[in-house]
């Protein structure tokens, strides 16, 4: 017989379990588990081995394999053994002939049944004794259903927290659900911004539903920055949310442009019209052309001119260079993306630059890096590189750290009469 069975339990107890894990239970030479997984069986005899200290608890279970002829061990633990459990400690410890797992209901499945959500294609979280990282690139990509299993320090405020310092064009539903299957079961959805001032029970969970973006009320224009917008006042792309130049780097790059009154602007690959939208702000007597390839594209360009309410920039629906055709003379070209044409681009770019113009370009790969590089030195273009490396601050519990942005080269180059 297997010496050492771990049995998933969950609030409801020893009424949850079926009657053959509850007289395994009750044959056991030594039952394991936490106080509160102990504390659901105060009627067994035999030795109770509370688990307090992981390292002591292992050492334990080992010295009652040796000292008793046939043992049977049952471990408690909550939920899914295997799903962010002890189980991967013991299996770290004893043999795999040695364990048997007998998995109960895992919050994960409990709180997405609760909300009515299927959850297969869901991104599981666990920031219990973890740090941050993957639930940051999960929120900084989109998800879009999330569930995190929180701790004492990344409780259910620390995470709403984190959400709002990121700055993400992004609408999340947060749900917090509590004490799952037990007598003081709650689930509760709150807005982020209450969510921070919010305590709950250590026995939860946070479900993150992604929500199509609202459709907010215009922004009151005296109030906004003259220059850098935040991202989240933008509409972007729902799939690719982090596929927009970002405020940092569009207050640099609008600085490399080194813009000027009455000019007209390109702004090849223009994705949601944040630089673009920028530029008209900052420049209201110039005309810009946003150029962008992709349909979504186009209509967020159009949905956030109308937002902020531009009337200075001009659509243009259509992939470079052939949608650059017959556009006016530009003074100063922005590109943002090119949609693996860069070199073509470049090439019609220097047909139509009006003297003496600037082209910035925003790189993101090595290809394209090379790619303009050598552009730029075969046309005996004068081009200064600038390596952006940043990262903002977000909140860990009580403290602070930072977490840093793609890298970015901008690149600029003028064109002269020689």
């Amino acid at each position: 017989m297997t010496p050492i069975h771990v049995v998933g339990i969950g609030l409801s107890g020893r009424q949850g379990l079926v009657t053959t894990l509850q007289a395994l239970i009750d044959q056991a030479t030594l039952l394991v588990g936490s106080p509160r997984h102990l504390g659901y069986f105060p009627e067994h005899a035999v030795q109770h081995l509370a688990l307090t200290d992981f390292a002591q608890g292992l050492q334990a279970i080992q010295e009652h394999l040796e000292q008793r002829s046939e043992p049977l061990i049952v471990v408690l633990t909550s939920g899914d053994p295997l799903f962010f459990g002890f189980g991967r400690l013991l299996l770290q410890t004893f043999d795999a002939d040695q364990l048997c797992f007998h998995p109960y209901l895992s919050a994960v499945q409990i709180a997405f049944n609760r909300l009515k959500v299927p959850w297969q294609d869901a991104e599981v979280i666990s920031v219990h004794g973890r740090s941050l990282t993957t639930l940051i690139a999960a929120l900084q990509k989109g998800a879009a259903k999330i569930a995190v299993l929180t701790d004492p320090t990344h409780t259910p405020a620390a995470i709403a927290q984190l959400f709002l310092s990121l700055d993400l064009p992004l609408h999340y539903e947060f749900w917090v659900c509590e004490n799952l299957e037990g007598p003081e079961e709650q689930i509760q959805k709150i807005a982020p911004k209450t969510l921070v001032d919010r305590q709950f029970s250590p026995l939860n969970i946070v479900v993150l539903l992604r929500q199509a973006q609202e459709q907010p009320d215009p922004p009151e224009l005296d109030t906004l920055p003259l220059l850098g917008l935040s991202d989240q006042a933008f509409y972007t792309f729902m799939d690719r949310p982090g596929l927009m130049t970002k405020r940092e780097i569009r207050i640099m790059a609008l600085a490399e442009l080194h813009l000027l009154k009455h000019q007209v602007i390109w702004d090849i690959g223009a994705g949601t019209g944040s630089v673009a939208i920028e530029i008209a702000r900052t420049t209201p007597t110039s005309q810009i052309y946003a150029i962008e390839k992709t349909t979504l594209g186009a209509q967020l360009i159009s949905q956030n001119c109308q937002r902020f309410q531009v009337n200075n920039v001009h659509l243009v629906h259509g992939q470079a260079p052939e949608a650059l055709a017959n556009l006016p003379q530009p003074d100063r070209i922005f590109i943002g993306g090119s949609g693996g044409h860069l070199r073509e681009i470049l090439n019609y770019c220097q047909s139509q630059l009006a003297l003496p113009g600037i082209i910035v370009i925003s790189l993101t790969t090595l290809e394209n890096f090379r790619v303009a590089g050598n552009w730029f030195d075969q046309q005996g273009w004068s081009a200064e590189y600038l390596q952006v490396q940043l990262s903002r601050s977000v909140p860990v519990s009580s403290l602070t750290r930072f977490n840093p942005l793609n890298p970015v080269t901008l690149v600029r180059a003028n064109r002269n009469s020689n």
